[in-house]
């Protein structure tokens, strides 16, 4: 089955148009649930798009924190009908399992989220040039299959060495975000020192996970929250939001952005 056919269910709604009706052909995002088992514990359940379970699990273990690399997984396996991923860890689970509802659009939650002493702020890197943003940002939209043909997905993107190198989709935010992590685990792509794409808002826990990855750069279409421009103050994180036609804003981190002195954060 391919990734379209399982991310999209076909519909033929009543279309009401310039006063006609018309039975149209569409397509509509697939919501299903996914269930991450580590260690033989059932840790989450996902509301996600229902392609590459795998990425996803793997993804979302990363960005809880509890692995690096693929080295510290003994077995990765998708069980059931494609909606059970089951990971065996060389090393226990660290830490107790503390569950968080976030403010995510499809009731999205985080195991934990940590106080911003328990992450070191991620070093300056390169500065960005401007116009590069336009274009990633663009490139990630003709690059998103699943949103061209239903709507209601989110992309998520990794950028390093001046290319955007994975993309990644699910109808929820932090879903592709995580969808993109098991991607470059499983690819062996290291995403830290990278720039990291996404359709949606940047929220605490989206800032989190890129803490997490290693990315000092995220980028957005829309709007960060108040508390992770607070969070990204003290990880040193750059925020980057509403990036549309020829205009973006800098939350935080402007140093990052090239001929751009940071403004005050106080």
């Amino acid at each position: 089955m391919s990734r379209m056919t399982q991310a999209l269910f076909p519909l033929d709604p009543q279309e009401y148009r310039g006063g006609r009706w018309e039975t149209v052909s569409r397509f509509i995002p697939v919501e299903h649930p996914i269930t991450v088992y580590v260690n033989g514990t059932e840790v989450a359940t996902l509301m996600a798009s229902p392609h590459e379970p795998l990425a996803l699990g793997l993804g979302f273990v990363a960005n809880e924190g509890w692995i690096q690399s693929m080295d510290e997984v003994e077995i990765a396996r998708v069980c059931g009908a494609g909606d059970c991923v089951d990971l065996w860890l060389r090393h226990p689970v660290p830490g107790p399992v503390r569950r968080v509802f976030t403010s995510g659009c499809t009731g999205g939650q985080i195991l934990d989220l940590p106080s911003a002493a328990e992450l070191s702020p991620l070093p300056d890197g390169d500065s960005v040039p401007p116009q590069r943003l336009f274009t990633w940002m663009k490139e990630l939209q003709q690059r998103s299959p699943l949103y061209q043909q239903g709507r209601g997905i989110h992309g998520a993107g990794l950028v390093k060495y001046g290319s955007l190198q994975l993309v990644a989709e699910d109808i929820g935010r932090h879903n592709a975000l995580d969808r993109l992590r098991g991607m470059a685990l499983l690819q062996g792509v290291d995403p830290r020192g990278g720039i990291l794409l996404t359709t949606g808002r940047i929220s605490a826990e989206m800032a989190l996970k890129a803490a997490r990855m290693g990315c000092p750069v995220v980028v957005s279409r829309t709007t960060a929250t108040s508390l992770a421009v607070q969070l990204a103050r003290k990880w040193n994180l750059t925020l980057v939001a509403y990036v549309r036609g020829n205009t973006f804003w800098v939350y935080t981190g402007a140093h990052r952005i090239q001929n751009q002195t940071s403004p005050s954060e106080t």
